[in-house]
This record gives structure tokens, sequence and C-alpha cells, in this order.
């Protein structure tokens, strides 16, 4: 079990980690249009449409990398009082009830709409540069599926920890810098 778990996690992080790019390519995109725009008086048609595929990309690929990495969110006020067969039981339960109808749904219709999108070879309708956006709709099915391959990671996980009463250690990533600095040092002992 441990090994189909980490097999998947580590599938999340990596995509996670090659569509943090987008990052570097947002940032460039956004130097040059600012530059040209202002400095040149000579704005582009395209930027805009591009640096909107690209958030949206990173986005879309950053939830199962989240989900693997246990950084989503949580309203933990009562969650923590329990103990880890009783989180385990809880959040079995929720990812059956909620996370996947919802991700099922991301797929069905993200899957419909992709399709429409390449049948119309759509374009976007926000700049006259008519950039091709059937590439980037492609990723929501995409984005649903891998979200729903990391839910099964997360639902084995928490069979475990129904079972053992301990959560298994993820797969170690970056971390907050937050996080880093609470961290007991030796000098602190």
């Amino acid at each position: 079990m441990t090994k189909f778990i980490y097999t998947i996690e580590g599938l999340s992080v990596w995509v996670g980690r090659a569509f943090a790019w987008t990052i570097l390519i947002l940032t460039l995109s956004v130097t040059y249009e600012v530059f040209v725009r202002y400095v040149l008086n000579a704005p582009t048609v395209w930027a805009f449409d591009m640096m909107v595929q690209m958030y949206g990309a990173l986005f879309l690929m950053a939830g199962p990398y989240a989900l693997a990495q246990d950084a989503h969110v949580r309203g933990d006020v009562l969650y923590r009082l329990f103990s880890v067969k009783w989180q385990a039981r809880l959040d079995f339960t929720l990812y059956i009830l909620f996370f996947y109808p919802g991700m099922l749904a991301l797929f069905w219709y993200g899957a419909e709409i992709a399709s429409d999108s390449w049948r119309w070879e759509e374009v976007s309708w926000n700049s006259p540069a008519r950039i091709q956006i059937y590439f980037f709709k492609t990723l929501i099915p995409v984005a649903g599926f891998l979200l729903m391959l990391q839910g099964l990671a997360e639902l084995a996980r928490c069979w475990v920890a129904m079972k053992t009463g301990v959560w298994m250690e993820r797969l170690d990533d970056v971390h907050e810098t937050e996080e880093m600095l609470m961290q007991p040092t030796h000098s602190d002992s």
C-alpha cells in the first residue's frame, strides 16, 4: 500500500513542479508587456491571453500537488482535537461524499468542454490575436483525472491511518518559511 501511495504522490509532485515553471513564463511575459507598453508605447495583443492561460494552467495543475502535500486549506477547529483514527474516518467519508463527486464532475464536464473546444478549434475572444485555447481547455479533464488519482492515494492513506492510528509521512518537498522557522533548533533544547 505504501508503494501505491508514494507512486501516485510522486506523480502529483512531479506534475506540480513541472507546471511551477509557468510562474517564470508569467513573470517574464508580464515584465515584457510592462516594458513594451509603458517604455516603448507599443503594447502587445497576445500578452493578456497568454498570461491568463499560464495562470489557469498553473492553478489547475497545482491542485493534485497541493493535495499530495496536504496544503489545501482546512477548517480544523475541531478536527485537530480528534484522534488520528477519527480524523482518518472523517477524511475518508468526506472524500467519498464530496471530493469524488466534485472531481468526477470536473473530469466529465471538463472532457466535454475540451472536446467541444477542439472540435471548433476555439480561439480567445479577449484580444485581436485570436490565440488558440483548446490546448488549455484540455488541462481541465487532465487536472480532474490527476486529482481523482491523488484522491485514491489519500483514501489509501486514510485507510492506513484508520488501521494503525498514525498518519503516513508525505513525500518531502519545499516548505513554507514560517514552517521552517517554527522548527525547534538544537540550541532551543
